[in-house]
């Protein structure tokens, strides 16, 4: 009786030992917030189920809008001329391990959009008065997971001083 006991509890212990390596992973995203931090978008993330010591692709996206606004040296916008904004989907992207226990936490700091070709006359400084981001998500590109962050984050005028600035 011993000896059938073996014989059948062999098998199944093979079969039990040869599926443990082959268990399903199952990526979510626990968290996800962002926060601004100056006039960047701080998308921070905890995403779990993933496999041991993989490397993950993230990309963190946003719709922004940036206003853009030449200051002379009277510390004024001298003229509407002198304001621009640019708009558009922004995107910060990075490449993390999974580690042993196959999470991930991290964050990610999308920039606002660039002035693309703005500039100042002379003796006037290009700078940046307000920034807003809306749409934010965080995506798992490797697995094809991604997760919304609802809200609106706006800098409000950064040059309160500086008249038609915002």
């Amino acid at each position: 009786m011993k000896r059938l006991s073996i014989l059948v509890s062999t098998p199944l212990a093979l079969l039990v030992a040869a599926a443990l390596p082959a268990q399903a992973v199952s990526p979510h995203f626990v968290s996800a917030s962002a926060q601004l931090g100056g006039t960047n978008l701080i998308v921070s993330f905890k995403e779990a189920g993933l496999g041991t010591n993989e490397s993950i692709d993230y990309a963190a996206r946003a719709s922004a809008a940036a206003t853009y606004v030449c200051v002379n040296r009277g510390g004024r916008n001298p003229s509407a001329q002198n304001k621009q904004v640019n708009s558009g989907e922004v995107t910060a992207t990075g490449t993390f391990s999974s580690g042993r226990n196959g999470q991930v936490t991290a964050s990610l700091a999308i920039l606002p959009p660039s002035p693309e070709g703005f500039s100042c006359p002379p003796g006037q400084s290009l700078e940046i008065a307000q920034v807003t981001y809306k749409e934010v998500e965080i995506a798992d590109d490797t697995n094809g997971v991604t997760a919304s962050i609802p809200g609106t984050f706006g800098t409000g005028c950064l040059l309160p001083e500086v008249k038609g600035a915002c």
